[in-house]
């Protein structure tokens, strides 16, 4: 019997949170069939001995557990940072969307017959050595027969519950001033719509600060701030999740962004019936693409889309060039708010 107080796995749980992991899909095929699973429990044993050994653990509970040890050979895939949605697929989150997880992207065989990620970042080839079974988890330690690389590119980590990506840090010269940057230091996440029209005043106003700036959409921006990656974020006020401490700090609305010249131009207001028969610019970002398609559809109105692009410059270039109107919430007040 176990004397572990549930306090103390909760405070372990939590306390591991923080350790930084890459991301793995764990594959095996052979006579028991083939199964596959996302862990973070993985690392190296040895590059010594008979041959290199690294270790997985995985759940009993998982169908990939048996297989493996049937089967006596698995592949480790070192996940891509652009490769969270197979993560999540071997996860289960998408199951209602694919009948096998194996089709979420491509696979070759390893010599050893488990299913090897065609473009992992790496991939181990792996002859089961041994199994144990502690807790809920089997310690799978396998020899490792062979190793795939693809392409250069950059790990996807998991730490305080979230995806986030590595990036190099430049070391100081002395310990002074390492000391003395870390006080002065901030990291600020971004949507990437706001940027180009709030950083550049709000750097120049915190310019006695060492600031980090992150960009990207909705999803990349969360999870900066879920991991500690970030310490403060503009973002809408739109499926933030909890534990975060907000303030509104300014109302956008909507707009409709046209072609110099447009028929529509003139008008003071233009509704989603105007716009039915008229070539969509969709920024496709997350929440923006389902905000904006959403307005149309709540009108009745099927929008055409004509183009979908995540940059905002694209999307203001190509309407400017005359090929569809674009639904934006960037700029009006939000400069003079701030």
């Amino acid at each position: 019997m176990s004397d572990m107080t549930p306090d103390l796995r909760t405070r372990f749980v939590a306390g591991m949170s923080y350790a930084a992991c890459t991301v793995n899909v764990i594959t095996t095929n052979g006579p028991e069939g083939r199964a596959g699973v996302t862990v973070s429990a993985m690392s190296s044993v040895s590059a010594d001995g008979e041959g290199p050994t690294l270790l997985v653990c995985v759940h009993h509970k998982s169908p990939a557990a048996e297989k493996i040890a049937a089967n006596g050979t698995f592949c480790v895939n070192v996940l891509r940072d652009d490769q969270s949605y197979v993560s999540d697929t071997f996860a289960g989150r998408f199951k209602n969307e694919v009948a096998d997880k194996f089709d979420c992207t491509d696979w070759e065989a390893c010599t050893g017959g488990a299913p090897r990620m065609a473009d992992a970042l790496v991939a181990f080839d792996c002859r089961l050595q041994s199994s144990q079974q502690i807790g809920t988890h089997h310690i799978f330690i396998g020899e490792v027969q062979d190793i795939h690389t693809t392409r250069a590119g950059s790990p996807l980590i998991y730490a305080n519950r979230a995806y986030g990506a590595s990036s190099p840090i430049e070391g100081t010269s002395t310990l002074k001033l390492a000391t003395e940057a870390s006080l002065a230091k901030v990291t600020v996440g971004c949507f990437q719509t706001f940027g180009p029209f709030l950083m550049p005043q709000l750097l120049c106003d915190a310019a006695d600060l060492d600031v980090k700036l992150i960009d990207g959409d909705h999803r990349r921006i969360r999870e900066s701030l879920a991991s500690g990656e970030s310490e403060i974020a503009l973002l809408y006020d739109m499926a933030l999740g909890e534990g975060l401490t907000t303030e509104v700090l300014t109302s956008l609305e909507p707009y409709v962004l046209l072609p110099e010249g447009h028929e529509l131009a003139a008008q003071r207001e233009v509704s989603p019936a105007d716009l039915a028969e008229q070539a969509m610019i969709l920024l496709d970002i997350d929440p923006s693409r389902d905000y904006f398609t959403g307005l149309m559809t709540d009108a009745g109105i099927q929008p055409k889309i004509a183009h979908r692009t995540t940059s905002l410059e694209t999307v203001r270039a190509m309407v400017g060039h005359g090929m569809g109107y674009a639904l934006l919430a960037t700029k009006a007040g939000l400069v003079d708010e701030l």
